[in-house]
């Protein structure tokens, strides 16, 4: 069984730092892959960033200059370092990933979700 599991959310002054990590549970070969998202209360969920196997990234333009996206492969874990933070980031956040896990699959997973709060 294949798992994404979640951590790093919490209570954080404007201005502040998290790092957020989602880490596979599980065996694969390899991510293809790995996205973060957001939901605050009454908003869609929208892409936050993103990384590539190849180590490219993309980021939204409102957290761009702020938030850096990273992996450990040796840990098959992924990195959300979040600085500088603004009331507006308040949301749970949840990982996105597409895994291989044989030679011939691939599958998508998503994490459960932690929550980040902004506030002083």
């Amino acid at each position: 069984q294949v798992q994404l599991v979640e951590s790093g959310g919490g209570l954080v002054q404007p201005g502040g730092s998290l790092r957020l990590s989602c880490a596979v549970s599980g065996r694969i070969i390899s991510i293809n892959f790995m996205t973060w998202y957001r939901q605050a209360p009454g908003k869609e969920r929208e892409l936050v960033a993103g990384i590539i196997s190849g180590g490219s990234t993309t980021y939204a333009d409102s957290v761009k200059g702020r938030f850096t996206v990273s992996r450990d492969n040796a840990k098959n874990t992924a990195y959300l370092q979040m600085t500088n933070l603004k009331p507006e980031d308040t949301a749970v956040y949840y990982c996105n990933a597409q895994l291989r896990r044989t030679m011939m699959r691939v599958d998508d997973y998503w994490g459960q979700g932690t929550q980040v709060t902004v506030s002083s």
